[in-house]
């Protein structure tokens, strides 16, 4: 059901059984997949293409205009939104500073109340940005993990998955998967147990990975030495290789600081 209210573009395409309430705004090429529903004063403008089943909530905007000073003005943006995602009230997601990328977000996200995603993120799957969080420019958000409330994440940092990133912190260099991050400066504070508990990880395997960080956190080497350490001494499964795999790719390092006891 479509309100009289709204502006839906005629050149924009909607799926079966959208739903888009007063006041909404949807632009010319826009494309909505079905079940979706776009509530009052929500804006969703040229350039955004969206899978089904999601919600987005009053408000919110997506395929904003990128804050980028390499953005020229006019020129087409990007955003994909993937499938049964939860776009609360009052969030920006903007377009990419260049119309051969995207901004990207994945599948059964869930985007708190008055998130900023900036250009070329690309947030992956079953993900959840808490209220008021950042997000800068080209970052990448891993499946699964937690940015809790007001956290800042700076530009082209990586986020690993089944990490959680505690309320308030600002984040500078990549956060391994699998770990949680609190204070300022954001340090580590042990492996997110209670997560990897809950989607089955064994006592074995959590074990492993908090002696993995042990090495790379308290071992006093250099992180390329502890890449060299933890297969002699960790038995490799999937969690340790996509630790290795991670650090190696870490462009700008890894947040390497520690919680002071």
């Amino acid at each position: 059901m479509i309100s009289p209210l709204a502006y839906v573009d005629p050149e924009a395409k909607l799926g079966q059984n959208v739903e888009v309430g007063p006041f909404a705004y949807i632009e010319k090429g826009v494309v909505i997949g079905d079940n979706c529903v776009i509530k009052s004063h929500a804006s969703i403008l040229k350039g955004t293409t969206m899978g089904s089943g999601n919600i987005v909530y009053q408000n919110a905007v997506i395929g904003a205009t990128p804050q980028d000073f390499h953005y020229v003005e006019g020129t087409s943006t990007k955003v994909v939104v993937g499938n049964d995602n939860r776009i609360r009230e009052n969030v920006v997601i903007a377009g990419s500073t260049y119309p051969d990328k995207a901004t990207i977000i994945g599948d059964s996200n869930f985007i708190m109340d008055r998130v900023h995603i900036c250009h070329d993120v690309h947030i992956f799957n079953k993900c959840v940005v808490g209220i008021g969080a950042c997000i800068a420019g080209e970052c990448e958000i891993h499946d699964c993990s937690i940015q809790s409330t007001g956290v800042v994440v700076q530009q082209h940092v990586r986020v690993g998955r089944y990490s959680l990133i505690q309320s308030g912190c600002r984040v500078q260099k990549d956060v391994p998967p699998y770990v949680i991050l609190g204070g300022n400066p954001a340090s580590y504070h042990g492996v997110n147990a209670v997560v990897l508990k809950h989607v089955n990880k064994t006592d074995r395997i959590i074990r492993h990975i908090a002696n993995t960080y042990r090495i790379i956190y308290t071992g006093n080497f250099s992180l390329e030495d502890a890449v060299l350490k933890i297969p002699e001494q960790i038995p490799m499964s999937e969690e340790i290789e996509d630790i290795l795999e991670f650090v190696r790719g870490a462009k700008h390092g890894i947040v390497r600081h520690m919680e002071e006891d």
